[in-house]
């Protein structure tokens, strides 16, 4: 478990600027994964950027992960942090703490919206274009498995109960903004969360307008949601009227500009409403706000739900007791993996002793035994071994979980035969001693 670590920062100690300014553009992931992983010095990273968290994940090969907050925020902004403020920026965490981490933030407990459902998609999403920038390997495949299979039982755990999301919260205030009025919205980007939006609208009956770089991925979700599909530069150039936007797109640069807005406040009866799930945003909100349009960016969406975030934490409690049981059996099966090769020695170790010293009698006190004899004297030594040895490896199995490799290694470097094959002057028998 030491050879996991994150390195992050999110809404939970810092404002959407912060997690904006370190975020990375999708796009350029398959080029700056692998230079990332080359300057942090870890044999697998991941990056998961998301509308309210920006967090490296990275298992080291061999070493115990280490914290990295400095590096990090180095490689992210281009220069050398000044003394002290990457602590202040960034959170870290290590070891069994990391696995901790990722293992809540895959079921939603360190969410903005408690519970919410999209963060799975999107570490999915950012797990997959690891594998495809050449960057994850099998530790990191193990964790993600672990993380999104732990997610998969906690949705059957919640079955029944009610699904929370900040794409929920967008719905509302869009609802809340049309009134009776079944005017035509906007989705800009698909993405999990303009998804949630789009299903729920469409079940209240509201137009849809699908827009996106790729006209192929717009008309997928178009059909989806019985909407329309349109270009982004189509729309940038002639925008449908529409009575709100919903934006969650990739991209460090605004999606629309000063003139596209205008065209859209202008065609609107009254002000049109966005809401942003970008980070950093797709609009500019002081751009938006001359342009007359009402704009709700990502910190009024998480400070919207900042009081109903305890409720909802012990609403899932028995999600929080889940993941703890699996944490516990990770920690075992983990250990028991990563000592297995010392253990496999330890029984070599055993049955060469075993087998050494009965062969040494064969030769010695007990030469006269026939071949049935000397068979049956070395089945009992490899039997004995196996008697023996049982013990310490069921001991060093349930201590592995509790210890550090560190005194594990100790312990497998000192249990080494010494000086095997010669005499010990200080042995009564003059045999060779562990």
């Amino acid at each position: 478990m030491d050879q996991f670590g994150v390195v992050g920062i999110s809404y939970r100690h810092a404002g959407v600027d912060d997690v904006a300014r370190l975020s990375l553009d999708r796009t350029s992931l398959p080029q700056r994964l692998p230079a990332l992983r080359q300057a942090l010095g870890v044999a697998e990273l991941l990056y998961l950027g998301t509308c309210n968290r920006v967090e490296l994940l990275y298992a080291t090969g061999g070493q115990p992960a280490g914290d990295l907050r400095g590096e990090v925020l180095a490689e992210l902004t281009g220069c050398a942090p000044p003394a002290g403020q990457a602590p202040r920026l960034l959170r870290a965490w290590a070891g069994e703490s990391a696995i901790e981490h990722v293992l809540l933030v895959a079921c939603g407990l360190d969410s903005a919206q408690a519970g919410e459902r999209e963060i799975a998609a999107q570490l999915r999403l950012a797990w997959e274009s690891a594998r495809e920038a050449g960057t994850c390997g099998p530790l990191l495949n193990r964790l993600l498995g672990e993380a999104l299979g732990m997610a998969s039982r906690v949705q059957r755990l919640r079955s029944g109960l009610p699904q929370r999301s900040l794409a929920d919260l967008a719905v509302e205030r869009v609802r809340a903004h049309l009134g009776e009025r079944r005017e035509p919205v906007a989705l800009i980007g698909v993405s999990p969360m303009t998804r949630r939006c789009g299903l729920a609208l469409a079940r209240a009956g509201v137009p849809l307008l699908i827009v996106n770089r790729t006209p192929a991925a717009a008309e997928s979700l178009a059909a989806e949601v019985s909407g329309q599909a349109m270009a982004l530069e189509d729309f940038r150039a002639a925008p449908e009227r529409v009575a709100a936007l919903v934006l969650a797109a990739g991209g460090g640069a605004p999606l629309l500009g000063k003139a596209t807005l205008e065209r859209l406040a202008g065609h609107a009866g009254r002000r049109p409403l966005a809401v942003d799930f970008g980070v950093p945003p797709n609009l500019e909100p002081g751009v938006a706000r001359r342009a007359r349009i009402d704009y709700v960016g990502m910190d009024d969406l998480v400070h919207a739900v900042e009081d109903q975030r305890v409720s909802e934490l012990l609403r899932l409690a028995p999600v929080r007791a889940a993941i703890d049981e699996r944490l516990s059996r990770l920690r075992t099966e983990m250990a028991s993996r990563a000592i297995g090769p010392h253990l496999a020695g330890l029984r070599a170790t055993f049955e060469r002793i075993a087998t050494e010293e009965a062969e040494r009698a064969l030769g010695a006190e007990l030469h006269t035994l026939d071949t049935p004899q000397r068979e049956a004297v070395l089945r009992l030594a490899e039997r004995v071994a196996h008697s023996l040895v049982h013990l310490p490896i069921c001991g060093l199995r349930a201590a592995a979980a509790h210890t550090t490799p560190d005194v594990l290694e100790a312990f497998f470097r000192e249990a080494q035969p010494h000086r095997r094959g010669h005499p010990d002057p200080e042995s009564p028998t003059g045999q060779a001693t562990l």
